[in-house]
């Protein structure tokens, strides 16, 4: 008789033959305990609460453990700011250095800045007093720099790269130009990125080649007590050589664990210190960001027009030699990791693996790049909390919490300002977020400029649109656009765009009016019905603050016109450009920042009450 055995009951040793398939067990998935309380000490909102100004493209910004925030500029100069309950105020300007500031660090004590620059100097500065205690040049272009010393050391200790070599040198930061040593580098190519770490006593550096290297801050030879590799062969720190990249970035948690490198290759890569083992990669690359928006998730996917003219800003990006690093920075926890990509600064739970918030990615006009942590509890004088305490009081509002207050400052690319993000939103969000912007400078004469075609030849009139909002000064190019010029012309003698509203209104992109019926349907030419196109190829949209017509195809030109509030190439040849703004930008952007509905139009209306034309 056949032995009859049920599954239930046999034993796994007796059986013969083939085994059902076995179904996987499924990976849990990590969670990070206490996220939420983590997510508490980050900022989270989208929009950045305020920005203020320097007189030239913001490249660097700091944050030190005494509660300042120090920002640098392409023309040298340096501003200190105090980290307040609530933003920043300012404290001191300096004029460092008479080129470009290639690189901006602080002690890990938070109580010395170094700055170096294009002209050879290298500086130091008293953070506290907010002083310069030392300076000298050097025979060559430093790159970069980093304090290697810890708080107690008889020499504050100054790290410098040569820019065109892979030599390091260290320096007395309050000494002479005469270097303590000259490292015997362990790189054959110029440094790109580097980095110190207080808790392991070394320094991370990588070189054109990709190659990374450690070095022991108190040896400067290599850490073999800190480390539990002997061989980089056993570790994946060649991964960026294998690649041909090489780190731009590079930040360490502050109890040594981990680092993070931003790629060249556009690829972020964390590395375990101890062991030198990859254990994550973020892909920003052109080829995964196409691929993110046909089928990515939807808080990393953009508007079709918008994912265009990003792409084309991170080109130029690369085309720029000058161009703020983008920045990598970890919370200090170690399980947040916060970097500066396409979609805004993007900050990752690196436990999850999963994105958390965007900074950001709702504005259209910044890529942001370098940027700073704010984690601390500002610390106070007696008199700036009475101060502050008055301050409130007459505004009648609730006692003062001085908590704390995290903050991300961050620059953008070919921005002349530094902009906050907090866990709150603009504070006149309401009334369409004007006024986060600070005009603490006076605008720079190539900001006047920026705007202007060459209309040599060209007998251009002028104009002033009267807003509810303010003035918007216009020059017309009458010679090359006549027929545009004078339907636009007798319209505004005649009164046809009085009390006429901004009926369209895209913040990033353009503000519409010029129609009787206020919603984008109406309006006709000076003839009665439509007229031609007429383009010429020295007037484009390839710059803001650019004059033009509105239309729904080749040759419908009627009444209705747009100003644009960012380069908008894609409409050369589909409007007539007929003029420009020279006066009142603050106003377009202010009409640019209004709050719309779902179809764009603003909640509150804005209206032109005249126009003014010669």
């Amino acid at each position: 008789a056949r032995k009859n055995v049920l599954p239930a009951m046999a034993d796994e040793d007796d059986m013969v033959g083939p085994m059902p398939t076995i179904e996987p067990t499924r990976k849990k998935r990590r969670v990070l305990e206490h996220e939420k309380l983590y997510l508490e000490r980050l900022p989270v909102a989208e929009l950045y609460e305020k920005s203020y100004m320097h007189r030239d493209y913001v490249t660097h910004v700091v944050t030190t453990k005494t509660d300042f925030v120090i920002t640098g500029s392409c023309d040298g100069h340096i501003k200190f700011w105090k980290k307040m309950p609530e933003g920043v105020e300012f404290v001191k300007h300096l004029k460092a250095h008479m080129a470009a500031i290639t690189d901006l660090r602080v002690s890990h004590d938070g109580s010395l800045l170094a700055s170096i620059g294009r002209d050879s100097a290298v500086k130091t500065y008293d953070v506290i007093n907010f002083d310069m205690i030392s300076w000298f040049k050097v025979p060559y272009f430093p790159h970069l720099c980093e304090f290697i010393y810890r708080k107690g050391d008889a020499k504050a200790r100054l790290v410098c790269t040569d820019e065109r070599s892979s030599a390091i040198y260290v320096y007395d930061a309050r000494g002479t130009s005469e270097p303590l040593c000259k490292l015997e580098s362990p790189h054959r190519s110029p440094i790109r990125a580097l980095k110190y770490c207080d808790a392991l006593q070394l320094f991370i550096s990588c070189d054109t080649k990709g190659l990374i290297e450690y070095t022991s801050s108190t040896t400067l030879s290599f850490p073999e007590k800190s480390v539990s590799f002997r061989y980089k062969t056993d570790t994946d720190l060649f991964d960026l050589a294998r690649h041909k990249a090489y780190a731009t970035a590079i930040d360490i948690t502050l109890d040594g664990r981990k680092m993070a490198i931003m790629g060249s290759d556009r690829i972020i890569r964390i590395f375990k210190v101890a062991t030198g083992k990859l254990i994550r990669k973020y892909d920003e690359s052109f080829s995964a960001m196409n691929e993110v928006q046909k089928s990515g998730p939807e808080m990393c996917r953009l508007d079709t027009i918008d994912f265009g003219r990003r792409i084309a800003v991170e080109k130029d990006i690369e085309k720029d030699d000058e161009a703020p690093r983008n920045g990598v920075v970890f919370d200090e926890s170690g399980n947040f990791l916060l970097y500066s990509s396409m979609l805004g600064i993007k900050v990752v739970n690196v436990v999850t693996n999963r994105v958390s918030v965007i900074l950001g990615k709702s504005e259209f006009t910044e890529r942001f790049m370098s940027f700073a942590l704010y984690q601390g509890k500002p610390s106070l004088t007696t008199q700036e909390i009475m101060a502050a305490g008055r301050e409130r009081n007459t505004e009648g509002e609730a006692a003062l919490d001085y908590g704390e207050d995290p903050t991300v400052i961050a620059c953008a690319f070919q921005k002349e300002r530094f902009y906050l993000f907090t866990r709150r939103m603009p504070e006149d969000e309401e009334k369409g977020g004007v006024g986060r912007d600070v005009f603490n400078e006076k605008p720079r004469i190539a900001d006047q400029l920026m705007t202007e075609d060459d209309t040599s030849g060209d007998r251009a009139s002028k104009g002033v649109i009267h807003t509810t909002m303010g003035d918007i000064h216009i020059e017309l190019a009458r010679e090359k656009t006549p027929k545009t010029v004078e339907n636009f012309t007798q319209h505004s003698r005649n009164g046809y765009y009085d009390n006429l509203l901004f009926h369209r209104v895209i913040k990033g992109f353009m503000i519409q009016t010029g129609d009787p019926n206020g919603d984008g349907t109406g309006g006709s030419s000076i003839w009665g019905g439509e007229f031609e196109d007429e383009f010429d190829s020295s007037l484009s949209h390839d710059k803001p603050f650019v004059l033009s017509m509105a239309n729904a195809g080749p040759n419908t030109n009627g009444s209705q016109f747009f100003i644009t509030t960012v380069p908008t190439p894609w409409l050369n040849n589909k409007h007539t450009v007929f003029g420009r703004v020279t006066k009142g930008m603050d106003v377009v952007h202010a009409i640019e920042n209004a709050k719309t509905d779902d179809g764009d139009k603003p909640l509150e209306d804005i209206q032109i009450v005249s126009i003014d034309v010669e």
